[in-house]
């Protein structure tokens, strides 16, 4: 059985993302160690582990440009679920997977630092005896039944990525930014309510809200299941509770999760502004290299 610690809230949240969220996991020193230091040419490739909480460690990669004048902008990168739980940090910097999912790398090659950790469950951190099933749901059931919810442990561990990255003299603190698809495209919409140090965020093929995941062709995936939220919210409330960051929602009109994306952008204008772009694409779900970098030059205007 897994055991987690006793938690209680870092930092005041939003009343609204504070109940919906629950208790969230307790910081902890971050105990670095580097595990590995691979030259890529243009950047460094380093394998670091880091703890997460008293009796968990994550270990993610990060990406550092060569010979470029910092401090520089900084990006989470997270990768997608595809049902794929053996994938997840190795994709996105290019060392297996889908090479159009790789863009911890293409991101460092022009000039930002990446961090590239494993979600829960997958992995390095899939815990099933082939190291490809689903251990999401009992990640989730095993939180609910004590009145927490495993969005919260994830959210927490985006900002102890942050945290990791702020603690390095190569990365600016006051340029932080994420980039995610489908799963990772999800998380960009909630976690720069949760951390108000992220400047700007990046949704691609994960925009879609609550009251359009109830079909069986969608669901709610277990990371986001927060009982009684979609009752009275969704996500243009989530948005609404947003820092500093600016938003592009980039998603595709064949794409069953990017259902709503125009809706969630207009509700989003309401509370963010000309801080939310919206980028459509006649196609399915894929992150093409032309959306990449329409992705990649709104990082580096807005981050």
């Amino acid at each position: 059985m897994i055991e987690y610690p006793e938690t209680g809230p870092s930092r005041p949240l939003d009343p609204l993302l504070d109940a919906a969220l629950g208790p969230r996991p307790a910081r902890v020193p971050l105990d670095v160690e580097r595990l590995e230091s691979v030259d890529c040419g243009s950047y460094v490739r380093e394998k670091v582990s880091y703890a997460v909480t008293a009796d968990q460690r994550v270990s993610a990669y990060v990406c550092v440009p060569k010979g470029a004048d910092g401090p520089l902008p900084a990006v989470f990168c997270h990768h997608q679920h595809a049902g794929q739980f053996h994938l997840g940090k190795s994709e996105v910097v290019g060392l297996a997977g889908h090479p159009d999912q790789a863009y911890a790398r293409e991101l460092a090659e022009r000039g930002f630092v990446t961090i590239a950790p494993d979600a829960i469950g997958f992995e390095e951190r899939n815990w099933s005896p082939d190291g490809r099933s689903n251990v999401c749901w009992f990640e989730l059931s095993s939180r609910l039944v004590r009145g927490r919810t495993l969005l919260a442990s994830c959210l927490h561990e985006v900002s102890v990525a942050l945290d990791h990255l702020v603690s390095r003299p190569e990365v600016d603190p006051n340029r932080l930014g994420f980039i995610g698809h489908s799963y990772g495209g999800r998380t960009a919409l909630w976690a720069p309510a949760f951390d108000h140090r992220i400047t700007a965020s990046v949704s691609h093929c994960g925009c879609i809200p609550y009251r359009y995941s109830l079909t069986h062709d969608t669901g709610v995936q277990a990371e986001f299941v927060l009982p009684g939220f979609a009752a009275a919210h969704d996500l243009e409330d989530v948005l609404a509770r947003y820092g500093p960051a600016s938003l592009l929602i980039s998603a595709t009109t064949d794409d069953r999760w990017s259902r709503g994306a125009e809706e969630l952008f207009a509700g989003a204008r309401r509370s963010l502004g000309d801080r939310v772009e919206l980028a459509m694409y006649e196609a399915g779900h894929v992150f093409t290299a032309p959306m990449r970098e329409r992705a990649y030059a709104f990082l580096r205007q807005r981050c």
